[in-house]
């Protein structure tokens, strides 16, 4: 037994990262800190699994403020995710915020006990809130709020109508921009999507609630970020090329890799193709689930002509007509664009002409899955989106193409195909 076996596994799938494992994302954070200095606000966006909730917590830490010269005393930091607020309601998600500043002022005992008082007489509130700033101003400090999930408060629910979340929304920018204490207040929140897009829309000539946030998308890591994070392992040029294809840029995938191979290299044990694809599959299907879900119509409809596209390729006997899906690509890059954003797809330039795939292969095999096990009455409903995006011609060739793949589905690879580069590797170990 060698001593890699007593290694630390330093990949932590499904969960956030600790600060001192935090890697990239050098000008996001800058971005971060150039508002929160300023006493500004910054929108951060970008799909299930890109990193956001670590981001946060990467903010928080007093060692990111030391290193860069900040003093992290001047700071009182609340850190909270609208998703533990439930039901999400106005006065829950103050009452939240007034909770963890609570604990936030064991520095600031006379500010403690003011905030103590609210909780008490459940008057937790934003007109309070500006109370508490003024006093944090008068001790040359301010309130940073660091808030995840921040979508959610744009979802309306039974308990939180389309109205209730105006009026959230609206104090919010009362606060962050509109009252004497904002000077010593400064915010950071996440979403899945632009805030413009991610929730109610605006009545016609009503003020954006938005227009206060500097807006930063948090996209897949680059090839430099995702060789640091996989630093840990000595792969060879085929393995770390097998898993860029199947995790793509994404932080939690690339997590979920670095886990199950770090753990059979500390065990000098070769990986088995068969093993690692159904654990990574196992793992990871819900990111794909949730990218699938959090897409609309339209995203959903070419994600599924990417994957039938791409698809023809993969087929040795019998194949499909699906006329000419460049047009269709070319005519929605917009939304394209922003599924690359995401992390969901990648595009290229061939000739001076954009190509896209899919950023993971393991995505391109979950949608041809998603197609596959869809019917007729799933087909129907989509009928709207198709001629939305092309000609009725196109739409039935679509259709048919959709139809021939539920009769010959004995001719769709197996998921050891969508991951021919990573397992034609992994039999040779580590380098």
């Amino acid at each position: 037994m060698t001593e890699s076996v007593f290694l630390r596994n330093p990949y932590v799938p499904g969960k956030p990262v600790s600060p001192l494992l935090f890697v990239g994302r050098t000008n996001e954070i800058e971005t971060a800190f150039d508002q929160i200095l300023s006493r500004g606000h910054l929108a951060i966006w970008g799909g299930s699994g890109i990193g956001k909730t670590s981001f946060l917590q990467m903010i928080a830490a007093p060692q990111t403020w030391k290193f860069r010269g900040h003093d992290p005393t001047k700071a009182i930091i609340v850190l909270l995710s609208c998703l533990s607020v439930s039901p999400f309601t106005a006065a829950n998600f103050w009452n939240e915020v007034f909770v963890i500043l609570k604990d936030a002022l064991t520095d600031e005992p006379e500010i403690q006990r003011e905030v103590e008082k609210h909780l008490e007489r459940l008057t937790a509130s934003k007109d309070n809130l500006r109370s508490i700033l003024r006093l944090l101003g008068k001790k040359d400090k301010f309130l940073l709020l660091l808030i995840d999930d921040y979508d959610v408060a744009l979802q309306v629910s039974p308990e939180y109508t389309e109205e209730d979340a105006a009026d959230f929304l609206s104090d919010c920018r009362n606060l962050a921009s509109h009252s004497q204490e904002s000077q010593y207040l400064a915010t950071v929140v996440t979403s899945l999507r632009r805030l413009n897009e991610a929730g109610i829309r605006l009545k016609p000539g009503e003020s954006p609630w938005y227009n206060h946030y500097l807006f930063q998308p948090l996209k897949p890591f680059s090839e430099t970020d995702a060789a640091a994070l996989l630093g840990g392992l000595p792969l060879t040029p085929a393995l770390k090329e097998g898993i860029r294809d199947i995790a793509g840029g994404s932080p939690a995938l690339l997590q979920v890799a670095g886990y199950l191979l770090f753990r059979e290299f500390r065990a000098n044990r070769l990986p088995d193709p068969d093993a690692f694809a159904s654990e990574f599959q196992r793992a990871t299907e819900h990111y794909f689930e949730d990218n699938w879900d959090f897409s609309n119509d339209t995203e959903q409809t070419l994600m599924m002509l990417l994957a039938l596209t791409h698809l023809k390729g993969r087929l040795l006997k019998r194949r499909y007509d699906l006329g000419d899906t460049d047009v269709i690509f070319s005519q929605k890059e917009r939304e394209l664009r922003d599924l690359e954003e995401r992390g969901v797809v990648v595009c290229r330039l061939v000739e001076g002409k954009k190509q896209y795939r899919f950023a993971s292969s393991l995505m391109e095999w979950w949608v041809v899955k998603e197609i596959e096990n869809s019917d007729e009455e799933s087909l129907q409903a989509r009928q709207r989106t198709f001629l939305n995006l092309m000609s009725r011609r196109q739409a039935e060739t679509v259709t048919n193409a959709i139809r021939w793949l539920w009769q010959h589905k004995e001719e769709v690879p197996t998921i050891l195909a969508w991951l021919g580069k990573l397992t034609a590797a992994l039999p040779v170990g580590f380098g």
